[in-house]
């Protein structure tokens, strides 16, 4: 009986060790987040994502009507 609480002890002592010890160690860095490049409209100023733009030769335009707008 005495063996077995030792052993109950002994185990119990490892875990907390184990535990304790992992607990330390710092997390893993996070990659950082890729941002999309920003244009401004070329008639109302608005600062938008280059994926949600509409990119022409004559400029960069947040909506049709901009667009058209600027072409007039």
């Amino acid at each position: 009986m005495k063996l077995l609480l030792v052993l109950v002890v002994l185990l119990f002592g490892v875990w907390l060790w184990r535990s304790r010890r992992i607990a330390d160690k710092p997390a893993p860095p996070r990659p950082p987040k890729v941002l999309p490049s920003m244009v401004t409209c070329e008639v109302c100023g608005l600062h938008l994502p280059q994926t949600e733009a509409l990119v022409t030769e004559r400029g960069v335009y947040c909506s049709p009507q901009h667009q058209q707008q600027a072409q007039q």
